[in-house]
């Protein structure tokens, strides 16, 4: 008599799968929370602007031991700037929409007369007049371009959009296009291709996020890109600063050493670094290691993982920024926000994109990290903008209103970022 054959096993490898699909499911859970991009721009703000104190201090320390002057300056004007900006973030986060629409003119206004000024009044650093010396801070008016940028397009564009104007594309670009001409040229003034840069950015991000046809992008892509090398070919140093980064890259210590010794930095870092404050690069061979590239240092110090680690809270940034422009309803906040992240994000890139070799060099700081007062203050604010953008996502409000009593409610209440809790309901009674 034949024996019955045993069962089959279960099939494990699917199960195994399906386990581990529900782990990573429930894991992603909190980003369709409604305050997921609130606590993502809150959270990374706060990380970066705390990893770019202790760079600063790591940094400006040994240039201001070669100087012969206190290691500390570089940390207590970063500090300065990060103990101004908390307030003004603050009252960004806690302002609504209609507040920056109505400063869209005035920041517009003030960005032109402080651009005007630069080649007159304007305080020479490095060989590039690009500040205004207001009182003992030292201003770019630049830096509050671009913001004053985002607000202006973003509430023409709005506005045109209410009143069915996009259809053609003279009104779709009138008066956009002139705007960031006018901008570009005055910032150019003062020979700052890498902020002319980021004003572009800035104009192809609007007219993406507005829906403009796929022929008058490329149109306005092949325009800039011709404008772009027109500017780089009129001045020498840029010339040759092209030609050194698409040739050889010569003495370590020639006109290339930035870039040269900013990759020799991110090599001798390996996976984790040499240690905070154990630089080698930093003390004279890689030119403004607290401004432009700073990002080789850090990966000197931290490592291949650290300089992942910040790629990734800038990845979670852009996360988060497009998160709250898919999400919000009004145009202009649509609009404002996924502008401001093109912006600040592609900033990130380009520097960090510069220091790799991967792009020519162009002097844009790496935003909340690099030593620089204006583009602190300026970043913190717009990021500012984006919480207070996040807050009106579609159920956000009502969860901070019904938040716990939990440590994170008890801080936005003492911010003044989260809203008031409703009382329970009695039995039978309507919320």
């Amino acid at each position: 008599m034949d024996q019955a054959a045993p069962a089959a096993p279960p099939h494990r490898p699917a199960a195994w799968g399906s386990q581990a699909r529900e782990r990573v499911a429930v894991r992603l859970a909190f980003l369709d929370r409604p305050l997921t991009s609130f606590y993502l721009v809150l959270g990374i703000t706060t990380l970066l602007l705390a990893l770019g104190l202790v760079m600063v201090l790591s940094t400006s320390s040994a240039t201001g031991l070669m100087a012969g002057s206190s290691p500390w300056t570089g940390l207590q004007h970063q500090l300065l700037g990060v103990l101004i900006g908390l307030p003004f973030m603050w009252l960004a986060a806690r302002s609504a929409p209609a507040r920056f629409r109505a400063a869209a003119y005035p920041l517009m206004f003030l960005s032109l007369l402080g651009l005007a000024l630069v080649p007159f009044i304007g305080v020479t650093v490095a060989g590039g007049a690009r500040w205004l010396q207001v009182g003992p801070l030292q201003v770019q008016p630049s830096e509050l371009a671009k913001f004053a940028f985002v607000l202006w397009g973003a509430d023409l564009l709005a506005r045109k959009e209410k009143l069915g104007q996009l259809e053609d594309w003279r009104q779709l670009l009138i008066p956009l296009l002139p705007g960031v001409g006018v901008l570009s040229l005055l910032v150019m003034l003062g020979d700052d291709l890498g902020t002319t840069f980021m004003l572009l950015i800035i104009f192809l991000a609007l007219l993406w996020i507005i829906g403009t046809p796929g022929r008058l992008m490329l149109a306005m892509l092949g325009m800039m890109g011709l404008i772009l090398l027109m500017l780089v070919v009129v001045a020498p140093y840029r010339l040759k600063r092209l030609t050194g980064y698409l040739g050889p890259p010569g003495s370590p210590v020639g006109p290339n050493q930035q870039s040269i010794q900013g990759k020799w930095a991110l090599g001798s870092g390996g996976w984790f670094g040499v240690g905070l404050g154990a630089s080698r690069e930093k003390w004279g061979w890689v030119p403004n290691s607290t401004t432009d590239f700073i990002f080789a240092i850090l990966g000197e110090e931290l490592g291949l993982i650290g300089t992942l680690c910040v790629t990734f809270l800038y990845g979670g940034l852009a996360y988060a920024g497009l998160r709250i422009a898919r999400r919000v309803q009004d145009t202009f906040m649509r609009l404002a926000a996924g502008a401001a992240t093109a912006w600040i994000v592609g900033q990130a890139l380009v520097n960090i994109g510069a220091v790799l070799g991967l792009v020519p060099i162009t002097g844009v700081p790496l935003p909340l990290v690099s030593a620089g007062l204006s583009s602190l203050l300026v970043t913190m604010v717009a990021l500012g903008m984006l919480m207070s953008f996040a807050k009106r996502e579609p159920g956000a409000s009502q969860a901070l209103a019904e938040a716990g009593p939990g440590p994170a409610f008890r801080v936005l209440s003492w911010l003044g970022l989260a809203g008031r809790r409703r009382a329970p309901a009695e039995p039978g009674q309507r919320r």
